[in-house]
């Protein structure tokens, strides 16, 4: 249920970049819709958790979301970034989803989530 990860940035030790490719046969896009497949945001928010709590805040869980916005769909075969910041002190968990167009980025997606332990 995850997507392909193509590669993987830790530039510094609470940010965290991945990029990912969308294959069109991910379990998401199934019945999400019929005529043109878009990325539920629960699947985005399913993997913003998968990646932060193995890879930049272990031991902490979900406790709730201080705001999210869906600005564009994420589609079948499209390659996204994913960026990650951790803001331990405030349990804030910062988050991006960015479309790549050839060398642009364009924004999907971002919120802000509150752990806990």
């Amino acid at each position: 249920m995850k997507p392909r990860e193509i590669e993987r940035h830790q530039r510094q030790q609470h940010q965290l970049e991945i990029v990912l490719y969308l294959d069109r046969a991910l379990f998401w896009f199934s019945g999400h819709f019929a005529v043109q497949p878009l990325l539920p945001g629960v699947a985005q928010l399913d993997w913003v958790m998968h990646y932060a709590t193995t890879l930049l805040a272990p031991g902490f869980r979900f406790h709730s979301i201080q705001n999210i916005k869906f600005q564009a769909p994420l589609l079948p075969e499209n390659t996204l970034t994913l960026v990650l910041e951790w803001q331990e002190a405030r349990q804030v968990l910062l988050f991006s989803y960015c479309r790549h167009d050839g060398e642009k980025r364009h924004l999907s997606s971002s919120g802000k989530i509150r752990l806990c332990r």
